[in-house]
């Protein structure tokens, strides 16, 4: 039998893990100020795609048996990390490299690589390893003993809903026209900021026991 109560306090946790910055928020910002709304909402959807696969992980139980073997969530770690430092060196190149000034959505001759910003996106969320330890605390939070095959769908779908809201809001917002002015006025300081904070991630990443 659902429980209201249960299943709003679950959606409250997600909604404050996932709306809470982050590499991936931090990244969709980033591509909705220099690319545009499509761009960013096509990778949004990658994230997503990555979240709901932790999800359907979780979901079978399978995150246990993960989280049972160490040495897949530090491959896990390991990828992450560097794959976030990777992160940070385009955004310092971005910063400190001079390029012609290009209008928003350029590159490729004037049109974005949806295919490489949607693997982007899912990338970043299935090298995170503290996002199949969320899902395994939403899913510890949300099924209690007795729960049956209707809350488990109510916890996946709600919070995959509430996570399109927010990563696809993410985009939306960031790609408004003040965003858009705000970031070709200021550049070089967006692009070095979110380069510190992706080096800051990817090394706190590498160092953590997970």
């Amino acid at each position: 039998m659902l429980d209201p109560h249960q299943l709003l306090i679950v959606y409250a946790a997600y909604i404050i893990a996932t709306a809470s910055p982050g590499p991936s928020n931090m990244t969709i910002m980033g591509v909705a100020m220099s690319q545009g709304r499509a761009p960013a909402v096509v990778l949004a959807l990658g994230v997503m795609t990555g979240s709901l696969t932790w999800a359907a992980i979780a979901a079978t139980g399978l995150s246990a048996v993960l989280a049972s073997f160490a040495n897949a969530l530090f491959v896990i770690k390991i990828l992450g990390g560097i794959y976030l430092l990777y992160l940070a060196y385009k955004s310092a190149r971005s910063a400190f490299i001079n390029a012609p000034q290009a209008g928003v959505g350029a590159g490729n001759g004037g049109k974005a690589d949806y295919g490489k910003l949607y693997r982007r996106g899912l990338l970043l969320h299935l090298t995170n390893p503290k996002a199949v330890l969320g899902w395994m605390a939403v899913m510890s939070l949300g099924l209690k003993p007795g729960a049956g095959p209707a809350t488990l769908a109510a916890i996946v779908g709600g919070c995959g809903l509430l996570g399109l809201v927010v990563f696809c809001g993410y985009a939306l917002l960031f790609s408004t026209a003040p965003a858009i002015r705000m970031y070709q006025k200021a550049k070089r300081s967006i692009e070095a900021t979110l380069a510190l904070f992706f080096g800051f991630a990817g090394i706190k990443l590498l160092l953590s026991r997970v």
